[in-house]
């Protein structure tokens, strides 16, 4: 046997029937939205942090297209930066998995593609497998931001797929915590917990703090420093722990520049890489385009659980709204600042939403909540009241955490045509 064709079916070991998904613990809300793209002919790009969960996610969805041996075979997972396969281009590599089980080139493949920003010029080789057709690929990176960044060879050909950390209902689900009706007081002490450690699962499940800042650190170095060749570490991890002071409140690009003593384009600029390197997000005033465009942007982190490492675990009310900004992030939420009053957020589908930990708006927020124009207006005031969600959106939140949920099964008849020939059957699932 070829090394190739070993290191093939060292990856793929449900070609043989043997695949165990064990030592995983399922998401199975995110996952059933992730299974309902595969009925849709585009490339699917996993995002988000590092270590956040998009290689689990990709192996569940093998495992739930493995359904017999035969499917299974047409099932290809690969992690393209091993050392083995270096030098090799993608298309060889897919027609060495088809010479594998003799496969012809109008048989339809699913392709588990990770750590796929190792290959030079990853869109242009993404492009073309896809442009051939016959394939439905998913494709992920540890170096996510440069999957995010990319250049348009892809141009509607491909749909993100953002993977987040866990909510509040997947931690308790991790941490196996089955709260009852009756001790439903007990959800706010969980929820505190939650504050303080956040959603990096692997975090969750151990509590390593060395992790949590072996993470950042990674972040820093591998995807910030090393892609955008940028010297002073020292300087990016200042900047970010300037960031994570200035988290729930408006960041203004000069003054972080005079505070770290260097320009505002370079100060512009470090914060542009870290939100596309998916460790901060930034909420744009919800105005005029001119003055939004003028007017400063506030900042949250993406997991709670990083804010607390490098700010502690204070201010409660602002680790509050800036989990309700991470539950309706899909949403494009903006912020209201008029006269110096200011609410939290209205979403694209005119969702006004203002959070308030144990707190009430005071006189003059009140009145601009009651008289601003929305669809619909929410005010979330205690864990409890997070069910609220439940009654406008469904997807955003669930009151409680299931021990079972129903596997999503798909149906081979609504599977797409793949582009190779007309007519084609499909096989494997794919």
């Amino acid at each position: 046997m070829s090394k190739i064709k070993q290191l093939l079916f060292r990856y793929n070991p449900w070609w043989d029937g043997d695949f165990l998904l064990s030592g995983i613990i399922k998401r199975p809300i995110l996952f059933k939205k992730l299974a309902e793209l595969h009925l849709l002919k585009d490339t699917i790009l996993l995002t988000g942090l590092r270590r956040v969960g998009k290689t689990t996610l990709m192996r569940m969805m093998i495992k739930e297209l493995a359904t017999d041996i035969d499917q299974a075979r047409h099932l290809f997972y690969l992690s393209l930066d091993d050392y083995g396969l270096k030098g090799m281009a993608l298309s060889d590599i897919v027609d060495e998995f088809r010479a594998i089980h003799k496969f012809s080139h109008s048989e339809q493949l699913t392709l588990f593609l990770d750590e796929v920003t190792a290959l030079p010029d990853f869109e242009i080789q993404l492009k073309n497998l896809y442009d051939m057709g016959g394939v439905k690929i998913y494709a992920a990176s540890s170096s996510a931001s440069v999957l995010r960044e990319g250049g348009g060879y892809l141009t509607g050909r491909k749909r993100f797929f953002p993977v987040p950390p866990l909510d509040f209902h997947e931690y308790l689900h991790f941490k196996q915590i089955k709260i009852s009706p009756a001790d439903g007081h007990l959800f706010k002490e969980y929820f505190e917990d939650y504050m303080r450690t956040g959603g990096i699962p692997e975090f969750v499940l151990t509590g390593d703090v060395a992790y949590l800042r072996e993470l950042v650190d990674d972040i820093i170095c591998k995807d910030i420093a090393a892609v955008h060749n940028i010297k002073s570490l020292g300087m990016l991890r200042d900047f970010f722990m300037l960031l994570m002071e200035r988290a729930g409140k408006s960041v203004s690009v000069n003054k972080m520049a005079r505070i770290m003593q260097i320009s505002p384009d370079t100060s512009r600029r470090f914060l542009d890489l870290f939100e596309k390197s998916f460790l901060i997000s930034l909420v744009s005033r919800a105005t005029k385009l001119n003055e939004s465009l003028r007017s400063p942007k506030k900042l949250y982190s993406v997991d709670l659980g990083i804010r607390v490492l490098f700010t502690g675990y204070r201010d409660l009310g602002s680790l509050f709204e800036n989990y309700i900004f991470n539950l309706i992030s899909s949403k494009a939420p903006r912020f209201i600042l008029e006269d110096g009053i200011e609410l939290d957020f209205i979403t694209d589908d005119g969702l006004l939403i203002e959070a308030k930990y144990y707190d009430a708006m005071w006189p003059k927020q009140q009145l601009l909540f009651d008289a601003y124009p929305a669809k619909d207006k929410l005010v979330i005031d205690s864990v409890e009241a997070l069910t609220l969600f439940d009654s406008t959106d469904d997807e955003i939140i669930r009151a409680t955490c299931r021990e079972e949920y129903d596997d999503y099964l798909f149906a081979a008849s609504k599977l797409p045509n793949l582009g190779r020939t007309p007519g084609m059957v499909v096989h494997g699932g794919a």
